[in-house]
């Protein structure tokens, strides 16, 4: 019996060490859940687009949204914004025209987005504009962007159309690049 109870032993002392080593793992309870998972990523530090999309359009331009985050330990100052699917591209900021409607102007010192922070992109508030579209822009459709920060760093950004109608601000006068 002694072979039988060396053996017994060693199973025991496997399934304890099996046990002490999975308890070493990362804790996948609801509090320690992973973020949304972003639509769009960048290729620079600490920039992620969240939910980030574009509203499908076959006008002359179209807005990008979602919720801008830093993961990273400073502050990103967004200075621009491109697509080779526009002629012009802008970060807007929508205010109240003092009439009691918005309009959009052109975000003329650009987005900060915070060290482990965001920045919301909205239909009705802050956005990225893609103007003099060279195409329309369809429903399901990947739209390609690079948002520039303050050091020069190209932020590489992919989102997806979606139909979407509300949020038709007109622009203020003077304060942006018109579209043909």
């Amino acid at each position: 019996m002694p072979i039988a109870r060396s053996a017994r032993s060693a199973l025991v002392l496997t399934l304890a060490l099996a046990v002490t080593l999975t308890g070493c793992g990362p804790a996948t309870g609801p509090a320690d859940a992973p973020p949304a998972t972003p639509d769009a990523t960048s290729a620079g530090a600490g920039l992620v687009l969240v939910d980030g999309w574009a509203k499908a359009t076959d006008g002359p331009m179209t807005g990008v949204f979602g919720a801008l985050t830093n993961d990273g330990g400073t502050d990103l100052h967004l200075v621009e914004v491109r697509s080779e699917l526009a002629g012009t591209s802008e970060m807007h900021v929508t205010v109240d025209d003092g009439a009691g409607g918005r309009v959009m102007r052109r975000a003329e010192d650009g987005f900060v987005v915070p060290a482990g922070g965001e920045h919301a992109l909205e239909p009705g508030g802050d956005h990225l504009m893609l103007m003099q579209l060279a195409e329309p822009v369809g429903t399901g459709q990947e739209v390609d962007l690079v948002v520039v920060d303050s050091d020069g760093v190209e932020h590489e950004l992919t989102v997806t159309a979606r139909a979407f109608s509300g949020a038709e601000e007109d622009y203020a006068p003077g304060e942006h690049t018109e579209a043909p």
